[in-house]
């Protein structure tokens, strides 16, 4: 299936460009959308219609997991499976669990917040048809790019790129699979 549209990509010289050609684009009711620039452009997400992650949620469930299983684990040790009495201490010490319970919290929501940006970013992926357009690998250095992805339920071919032509880009070429 390698002649199968998967998109239709524009190339941009700026990021002014690209932000006021996704705006148009997604005003046009084009939500599919996928841009691609050297660095963070402001209201560039907003533009292409990116919804909020779930990864903050995803931190803090996994930190909380930490460290209260963290807690538990102390709690249960110390006070119920191996109870010993040294020099008259309480089982149940909370200052003494505190530093295994912090940084187990730490831990846990750092890792909770890897998988849910790899998991929901749907990486790793190392193959993606945009890497055979041509010069794309100018994303990387100078170029902006703007996709309209064929799962698009506007999408037609012919019309998404009379389009992007007219947004005026460099040069607008077929995304195949």
């Amino acid at each position: 299936m390698s002649g199968d549209p998967w998109g239709v990509m524009a190339e941009f010289a700026g990021a002014d460009a690209l932000l006021e050609a996704a705006r148009r684009t997604r005003e046009a009711g084009y939500t599919r959308l996928e841009a691609y620039a050297p660095f963070p452009v402001e209201g560039l997400a907003e533009a292409i219609g990116c919804r909020p992650t779930r990864v903050p949620l995803a931190t803090l469930v996994g930190a909380l997991a930490g460290g209260v299983g963290a807690y538990l684990m102390q709690w249960y040790s110390a006070s119920v499976d191996y109870p010993i009495d040294v020099g008259a201490r309480p089982l149940h010490s909370l200052p003494m669990f505190i530093p295994v319970t912090f940084e187990m919290t730490i831990l846990f929501g750092a890792l909770a917040a890897v998988a849910a940006l790899l998991f929901g970013s749907g990486l790793p992926q190392l193959y993606h048809p945009v890497f055979n357009v041509p010069d794309f690998d100018l994303a990387t250095r100078n170029r902006f790019f703007l996709c309209v992805r064929g799962d698009d339920p506007r999408f037609d071919v012919d019309a998404a790129s009379r389009w992007l032509d007219g947004l005026q880009p460099l040069r607008r070429c077929e995304v195949t699979r």
